[in-house]
């Protein structure tokens, strides 16, 4: 039975669009009856746990909980959730995963000290899977990188002399717009910004809140009137002081800034994943330094013949040298949809485990 409610938790779980902050799903239930459950929709929406017990009510005095992530236990944009299932006469609570985030942790333990029983570990795994961005960005202590191509079934990018619409269908483009969702952030460098002027956003799915807007310019070439820069929420990160509020400064080599650098400053802005979007400068710069955690490739049906190329090059190429395997291929309307994911790193689980021993 309690494996079941938790199961439900992490259903729940999978709902909403809370980046930066976790997924997290939660359960109330009075033995194996369900009198109240919730998730995290939104950063700045109630969590999982407070969104439970309001749809529980009074039902929820004596209840057991069934949370996805151990309940924060720090004042944020929202009251702590340990706070509130405390208040609320909960009598037993089940944590799926500990959270590794310092701020948020320690929520268990104030549950304890409040005389509530507590059981950690139930269905970790499965719910380790449903966070894998959240869990790795607190792991690695910087954001998870997740880079996104769209390429020709030659592989390139775009025609020699940059245009590159449409290479993929209507489809793939909105499975674009869900990671930028999933993300919470998204970059391009200067070059795209020049080339595409692309304003960043996600219009094929709603959205709640939009993700960050993330530009590498590393000589601040940019004029800062092109469409990224509209509407706020884009962040200008340069190799010079910052001249505004939305820029900051990060190290550059050679004139770019590097993935290292740009990563700290995201970390700082609260980010805990990036889709890393274009250009093609930008790929291999992260590559090159390891710091991509997973690849999304469409691949659409047309062939260009020349063209700029994916810095991936071939596929045997690509996953020898970057050290990726492949663990999904998908149709996406016309499109092939391929996900890669680093070989040696092992599963959110495991890995989340190890992390939280040390």
């Amino acid at each position: 039975m309690t494996e079941a409610l938790m199961g439900r938790a992490i259903e729940l779980s999978r709902r909403g669009q809370p980046a930066p902050n976790p997924h997290v799903g939660c359960v109330i239930a009075h033995g194996g009856e369900i009198v109240g459950e919730g998730w995290h929709e939104a950063a700045g929406r109630d969590h999982a746990e407070v969104a439970a017990l309001k749809k529980a009510g009074g039902r929820a005095e004596g209840a057991d909980a069934y949370v996805t992530l151990e309940p924060c236990s720090h004042h944020g944009r929202t009251p702590p959730c340990a706070d509130a299932l405390v208040h609320a006469g909960i009598r037993r609570v089940y944590i799926a995963c500990p959270d590794l985030n310092p701020r948020g942790a320690g929520g268990a333990n104030a549950l304890r000290a409040a005389g509530i029983e507590v059981a950690e570990g139930l269905l970790h795994d499965e719910a380790a899977a449903q966070n894998e961005v959240f869990h790795t960005a607190m792991a690695l202590e910087r954001p998870y990188v997740c880079l996104k191509a769209a390429i020709t079934r030659d592989g390139f990018l775009a025609r020699s002399d940059g245009s590159s619409k449409w290479i993929t269908s209507e489809e793939s483009r909105t499975e674009g717009h869900r990671l930028r969702l999933e993300m919470g952030s998204v970059l391009v460098g200067r070059g795209t910004v020049e080339i595409d002027d692309p304003r960043l956003t996600v219009r094929h799915v709603d959205a709640i809140n939009q993700p960050l807007k993330v530009i590498l310019d590393g000589r601040r070439s940019l004029a800062g009137t092109e469409q990224v820069f509209e509407h706020g929420n884009a962040l200008w990160i340069t190799g010079q002081a910052p001249e505004s509020g939305s820029e900051r400064m990060a190290d550059v080599e050679e004139g770019r800034i590097t993935p290292e650098s740009a990563l700290q400053i995201l970390r700082k802005e609260g980010m805990v994943g990036v889709l890393i979007e274009g250009g093609s400068a930008v790929h291999s710069a992260f590559l090159e330094a390891g710091l991509v955690d997973r690849i999304e490739l469409f691949v659409g049906p047309e062939s260009f013949g020349s063209g700029l190329s994916w810095p991936g090059g071939p596929m045997g190429e690509f996953l020898t040298r970057w050290g990726f395997e492949i663990v999904r291929s998908d149709k996406c309307g016309v499109d092939e949809w391929l996900t890669f994911r680093q070989k040696c790193r092992k599963s959110t689980g495991t890995f989340l485990r190890e992390k939280a021993s040390n």
